[in-house]
């Protein structure tokens, strides 16, 4: 997908060694843009960026947002900030709420205060679908929300609140992106807090049993990569004030249960490899914190930002699955 994004753009991406962040630094760079990657590695992961590194137009900085200093380097000379950075997770939340406040929290009003002193045009900020809490309504809208379900969720909410002060009190301009299940290329299959698809996808290459949480009842919007980039750069684009200062769903719209993810995904690795059809699932506990369902309305993106997402369930799996299997079998 084309865009028409000005080359000479000067744009920031936090976390941008991590599955979005990286996605997003390669498709800015295939654009002529100037890009800026500050990480400290933590859940961002080196190959991601590796073929990036020769490119003169990228710079990495191997940093932290919990330090403020480091946080005005890579803010330095900045048109936009895309902030990713931060600590994912609703399990490690409840593990750990101090260290994901840390980053959540105090690193993104850091990076606001950086954006804010050296000017930027901009500070678009990964927001969350955790924010809707124990709010039972479907679609759900941009402005009804409710309880947190987790120390994550919390953080995530804060950020939205800290934006919008930021916007009020200092006249900056905020587009917070409320990213649905995120799933596709180079999103880490590893680790006790990999996300479920990737996770599921070399379970079943290996002719393991996936554990769904639950019944496999709850649902949830799974969004591919590149709607995700698309909404990125929209937000960037966008020239009406009514478009800035606010928050979007990012999603497709659409929800899909985890036992229909995982037939998908047994169906499209099959193609690959015969045996993985007959790959049993297993049932495991219900996840503390989970919210049961979750399916967006995207109204507002489509709206005020123009947004028009490619990628279904079917069609991102089918490319994601491809990825999976090229890059780690």
């Amino acid at each position: 997908m084309s865009y028409e994004l000005d080359s000479n753009l000067h744009i920031l991406v936090t976390g941008g060694a991590g599955f979005i962040g990286s996605n997003l630094c390669e498709t800015l760079l295939n654009n002529g843009n100037s890009v800026v990657c500050l990480d400290n590695f933590a859940t961002g992961k080196r190959t991601n960026i590796a073929h990036l590194l020769g490119n003169k137009k990228f710079k990495l900085i191997e940093g932290d947002i919990r330090n403020a200093e480091q946080c005005r380097e890579a803010c330095s000379n900045v048109d936009f900030v895309l902030h990713q950075a931060a600590l994912g997770s609703v399990p490690r939340s409840i593990n750990d709420p101090v260290t994901s406040n840390e980053v959540n929290v105090s690193g993104f009003l850091n990076m606001l205060v950086a954006a804010r002193d050296a000017n930027v045009k901009r500070f678009i900020y990964a927001a969350s679908s955790s924010t809707y809490g124990d709010s039972k309504k479907l679609p759900k809208i941009e402005d009804e929300i409710g309880k947190p379900l987790s120390p994550y969720a919390i953080t995530k909410y804060v950020n939205e609140l800290y934006a919008g002060i930021f916007s009020s009190t200092y006249g900056m301009e905020t587009i917070g992106l409320r990213y649905f299940n995120v799933f596709g290329r180079k999103q880490d299959p590893d680790g006790a807090y990999a996300a479920v698809i990737p996770k599921f996808v070399m379970q079943l290459m290996k002719y393991e049993s996936p554990v769904i949480n639950g019944d496999g009842s709850y649902s949830r919007d799974f969004t591919y990569i590149d709607n995700v980039i698309q909404m990125n750069i929209l937000a960037i684009l966008a020239n009406n004030k009514d478009a800035i200062n606010t928050v979007y769903n990012v999603a497709y719209g659409e929800r899909t249960d985890l036992n229909e993810l995982v037939a998908l995904l047994k169906n499209y690795l099959g193609e690959f490899d015969e045996k993985i059809r007959d790959v049993q699932v297993v049932h495991g506990d219900k996840r503390q914190g989970d919210v049961p369902h979750s399916l967006a309305s995207i109204e507002k993106a489509k709206k005020l930002l123009g947004y028009n997402p490619q990628y279904n369930i079917i069609n991102g799996l089918r490319e994601s699955v491809e990825w999976y299997w090229e890059n780690l079998k």
